[in-house]
């Protein structure tokens, strides 16, 4: 008799089991109120059981479509998108069980990451962000853009790739808005105001974090010049397991010796989960592949800056590891060059500026012009956003005639006892907020930078010393806080740079 019990029991359980794991499961960013890209075929992708027929209907097309798990469980498809609107759709997924995702929109959709001036949020939390953005009362207030579409990454940290993360869609508003990425969303406003379609913006990042930890095991590993940022790793984890193991010891002894009391306050070491390398890549940014979407807005380098030379490296690396995996080409990247902070380096610029050559595609935004010396977050995001959606809209979007960048310099040429400085980004000419052209410097072989007399002649910035009768090399705002007040007609600041570079 017990044996015909268990063997039905046996067969319940079976049979939920089987139920269970047949339930078609779909990842946080395929969802109700998703932004999905226009004009081109996105990818749907979930889990199911092995082998499983799925029928998918879209709201926009007559005809259903059917996909097949494979023998993992997993599946994909890729499906048409027609132009972006402010139509809603539904999905409608029938397998063994049946999900409608609601509220879907068609449009543009970028990923937003990098560390902390980029996680920055619009209004004020506690511990960390206490000031919000600059009027950011009147910023949250007006929010209310139910066709841009938010989804922020929960910060979370990975030895191997993950397949999802946990987040949700919401529809900007005052309230969804004050804890998202202000950068983000000042970008995607910009946007949405010129292009009228939805905007999709997923937020991805993490204060403190550094490029290596974005970037994926193997691309690390593969490089001579980034095994010394593992080797690094190795000590480090080695240094705290060390200390994880004195401090069990010492507890286990303090125990033993009053009894199992402690008299004394032994602190467990703590390990930062978000400084290992990779383990970012592998917890919030690949479980994101699949989701097809226009490019990337970067905010991030802080944390880079002691290494400022490698960065050179190691970021568009990180860059082409991302396009690699995402399989959609070199899609738009644009970043922000770091702010003045003392803190920084103006190395660190100085690897970003050169990442506009040796990265495809690609946007840098300067903000030497709305930095802190004592806070390096900044409040003025809203400045931010609009640059790097300056650069989308001329790159990108294709908007005629727009000037998307401050003067980038270009080359000099040696006039006696002068040297004259040619820009990119400056076809309207130049113009200074004081009297004086600040932050030039010149040298002669010596390489003893002096400050120099700098004025604009026509196109072109004309820099000079009475010590320096036989110049060789000019830097500018070449500091860790320095004031520039050199700008293009557009009022958008020139770039941090030196002509010496091999020094």
């Amino acid at each position: 008799m017990n044996s015909i019990k268990n063997l039905f029991l046996f067969f319940i359980f079976f049979s939920v089991s089987f139920s269970i794991k047949a339930q078609v499961k779909l990842p946080a960013l395929v969802s109700d109120n998703m932004v999905l890209q226009q004009n081109t075929k996105v990818n749907l992708w979930g889990w199911a059981s092995p082998n499983e027929k799925i029928n998918i209907q879209l709201g926009w097309q007559n005809s259903s479509i059917e996909v097949v798990a494979n023998s993992t469980g997993d599946w994909k498809v890729g499906v048409d998108t027609p132009q972006g609107s402010e139509k809603a759709y539904s999905i409608n997924i029938n397998a063994s069980n049946k999900i409608v995702l609601n509220n879907i929109l068609i449009g543009e959709v970028w990923i937003c990451s990098g560390q902390s001036n980029m996680y920055f949020p619009v209004g004020k939390e506690e511990g960390t962000w206490k000031t919000g953005v600059k009027n950011y009362e009147e910023e949250i207030v007006n929010a209310n853009f139910p066709n841009i579409r938010l989804f922020t990454v929960l910060t979370n940290a990975s030895p191997k790739p993950l397949d999802d993360v946990t987040g949700r869609w919401a529809a900007c508003s005052p309230e969804t808005i004050k804890t998202f990425s202000a950068v983000a969303y000042f970008y995607g406003r910009d946007l949405y105001k010129k292009l009228n379609v939805p905007i999709g913006l997923i937020s991805t990042s993490w204060g403190g974090t550094k490029a290596e930890a974005w970037t994926s095991q193997n691309v690390l590993e593969e490089n001579p010049d980034f095994l010394t940022i593992l080797e690094e790793d190795a000590k480090n984890e080695k240094t705290y397991q060390e200390k994880l193991e004195s401090y069990y010891l010492n507890l286990k002894n303090e125990k033993l010796a009053n009894n199992n009391a402690l008299k004394t306050e032994l602190k467990k070491p703590k390990k930062e989960a978000n400084k290992t390398s990779y383990v970012l890549y592998n917890a919030m940014l690949h479980p994101l592949i699949n989701y097809t979407m226009k490019g990337v807005i970067w905010y991030q380098g802080e944390s880079n800056s002691g290494k400022a030379q490698l960065y050179q490296t190691l970021f568009p690396a990180m860059v082409k590891n991302w396009r690699d995996d995402w399989k959609q080409g070199d899609f738009p990247f644009y970043y922000v060059q770091i702010t003045p902070h003392k803190g920084q380096t103006p190395e660190i610029r100085e690897a970003q500026l050169l990442s506009l050559k040796t990265i495809p595609n690609s946007g840098m935004a300067v903000t030497t012009d709305v930095g802190d010396t004592n806070n390096i977050h900044p409040i003025n995001k809203q400045t931010v956003g609009h640059r790097l959606a300056l650069i989308a809209l001329a790159k990108t979007y294709k908007e005629d005639k727009l000037v998307y960048s401050g003067p980038i310099y270009n080359h000099m040429k040696i006039k006696k006892d002068k040297i004259q400085l040619f820009f990119d980004h400056a076809d309207s000419g130049f113009k200074k907020t004081n009297e004086n052209l600040k932050e030039f410097e010149i040298a002669g072989d010596d390489k003893t930078y002096y400050p120099a007399v700098a004025k604009i002649d026509g196109k072109t910035i004309v820099v000079s010393s009475d010590k320096v009768k036989n110049p060789k090399s000019v830097r500018f705002a070449w500091k860790a806080v320095p004031e520039p007040n050199l700008f293009n007609a557009e009022n958008l600041p020139a770039s941090p740079f030196r002509t010496d570079l091999n020094n």
